[in-house]
């Protein structure tokens, strides 16, 4: 019994909402993109997470890297700079370091380089890396093709190259085996003894359009002032991590020549907590999207409510006839609740597959797969039912309460 009423209240819902079509369409779409608004700019959150956490777990969980540490402003007002790291401390750590992990240096040479092979020229957007032969391993990358730079080239400035796979199938075309063929970086030429493996896009940029030279090449060609060396460690065991890093600052503290006590003037950062501050980060545009479609999604519940109250007032002899032939205060309130509640969750449908839509396009121009944020879904439609709900409920309720008498004697 409970289900035809169920039933008969859903037609006499859509019944009212065919007879009423275009304020209900207006309503719908106010509730539509407060919806969208929710769910689009919260599925590509997810996928801007998913592609942050997918670009540095490649550099792997037991690994840090000690940097320079950037200028900041005291509360005087007057900016605190602190002293580059020279190529001299950095491998003195390398050498001073007793710890079972592997150790790195490396120099970032350029992220506008122009790469040619032969006729083939690419834009000037490639990054060129200084390094050791330790760099392929703390950075997360593998060689799919040739080998890694030998210790005499890191230390001789030989001119080789370890390309990357992006870089190789640009500039070899015509299938020629990128494997000792000879490329101009800048002005200078350098034999590529290895291609690395895809490592794919991330946040719209490839992470396969780079260079890796030897360090003391880099250091030839892309000579500046003050030029800041990076240290990479990668731990044997990822259960030593901490202590690493407690060992890694006590030497490069020694290092500098810091004294107890003194602040220290260098940063050790782990490639998860990089990409755990971005996420934080991230949680402020949550706020902010959920804020605006709740605002949105008020909007449209007062404008529910109001096309519900004139539906009562329109339909009050329908009312009065209903009651006539048997209906109960219940049954009449319930009919009013779900036509609201209809109308709500054909506004949700409609606002979460723009949403879908909307979060997709930006986690496609990111590079990640098409998502469905089935949390979100059912978030938007919960949502909608308790809008409709709450929207619904103060004009069923007045409907119900009215007179059968005075109803039909309304006009």
């Amino acid at each position: 019994m409970k289900k035809v009423v169920a039933l008969e209240n859903f037609k006499i819902s859509l019944n009212s909402i065919r007879s009423h079509l275009l304020r209900t369409l207006l309503t719908i779409l106010i509730i539509a993109f407060g919806i969208m608004a929710i769910v689009g700019i919260l599925t590509s959150i997810d996928s801007i997470k998913a592609s942050i956490t997918s670009s540095f777990s490649r550099l792997g969980a037991n690994s840090f890297s000690i940097r320079n540490r950037e200028m900041r402003v005291m509360g005087t007002g007057r900016p605190e700079t602190f002293r580059h790291i020279s190529y001299d401390e950095a491998i003195r750590f390398r050498e001073n370091f007793n710890f079972p992990a592997t150790v790195s240096v490396s120099i970032w040479g350029t992220g506008t380089a122009v790469v040619r092979f032969r006729s083939e020229e690419t834009n000037p957007n490639i990054s060129v890396t200084g390094s050791d032969e330790n760099y392929i391993i703390t950075s997360g990358n593998e060689l799919e093709n040739g080998r890694n730079f030998s210790p005499w080239e890191t230390e001789t400035g030989a001119h080789v190259a370890i390309i990357g796979a992006g870089l190789a199938r640009n500039l070899f075309k015509n299938n020629e085996n990128p494997l000792g063929q000879f490329i101009t970086i800048g002005k200078n030429r350098y034999q590529v003894i290895g291609v690395m493996k895809e490592r794919g896009a991330s946040f719209g940029f490839s992470g396969d359009q780079n260079c890796i030279i030897p360090l003391q090449t880099a250091r030839q060609n892309y000579s500046r002032p003050n030029m800041n060396f990076t240290i990479n460690v990668s731990t044997d065991n990822i259960a030593d991590l901490e202590t690493s890093i407690s060992e890694a600052t006590g030497v490069f503290r020694v290092i500098r020549g810091l004294r107890p006590g003194e602040k220290t003037n260098f940063d050790i950062s782990k490639s998860d907590n990089i990409a755990q501050m971005l996420i934080e980060n991230l949680s402020r545009v949550t706020i902010a999207a959920t804020v605006i479609g709740i605002i949105t999604l008020l909007g449209a519940a007062i404008g529910l409510m109001n096309i519900m109250l004139v539906s009562v007032t329109e339909r009050t002899r329908e009312i009065g006839i209903r009651k006539a032939l048997g209906a109960t205060k219940k049954t009449i309130k319930q009919q009013f609740l779900a036509e609201a509640i209809v109308i709500c969750q054909l506004g949700g449908m409609v606002g979460i597959v723009l949403g879908i839509l909307v979060g997709n396009v930006i986690s496609f121009f990111i590079g990640n797969p098409f998502i469905i944020p089935w949390v979100w879904i059912i978030s938007g439609v919960l949502l909608c039912l308790l809008v409709g709900l709450v929207a619904g409920y103060y004009p069923a309720a007045k409907a119900s309460q009215l007179d059968p008498i005075e109803s039909l004697r309304y006009e």
